[in-house]
């Protein structure tokens, strides 16, 4: 099998994150609407459980690997100056790691505290 870029792993990566991206909104809209925490000492606890922050953490990196492939398909297709491209990219990317950073430290303060 060769190397070449064929795409099937972006192809892949998008439908697979889009997959759970639906299907975890569907599943936390439900449940926040039957079972909504009514106090912010509710939500930290709510949070703080080990399954929803496993499916927080996983939602998060679903949704900036789906951001990802989808802004550079997008780039990819329609900014031709290679040195634009990559400064372009560059700047998402840092943008990327630095809200799932930010994601990461709040929900680990949230199991910390709770």
């Amino acid at each position: 099998m060769s190397r070449q870029a064929s795409g099937l792993r972006a192809w892949a990566l998008q439908r697979i994150s889009a997959a759970y991206l639906g299907l975890y909104l569907i599943y936390i809209l439900g449940h926040l609407s039957f079972n909504a925490p009514d106090s912010y000492e509710s939500w930290r606890v709510y949070v703080a459980d080990p399954g929803v922050t496993i499916g927080m953490l996983l939602f998060v990196s679903a949704l900036l690997i789906h951001a990802w492939v989808g802004i550079r398909d997008v780039l990819i297709d329609y900014v031709h100056p290679i040195m634009a491209r990559v400064a372009l990219l560059s700047l998402f990317a840092i943008g990327l790691i630095g809200c799932g950073l930010w994601f990461a430290r709040v929900i680990f303060l949230a199991s910390v505290a709770a």
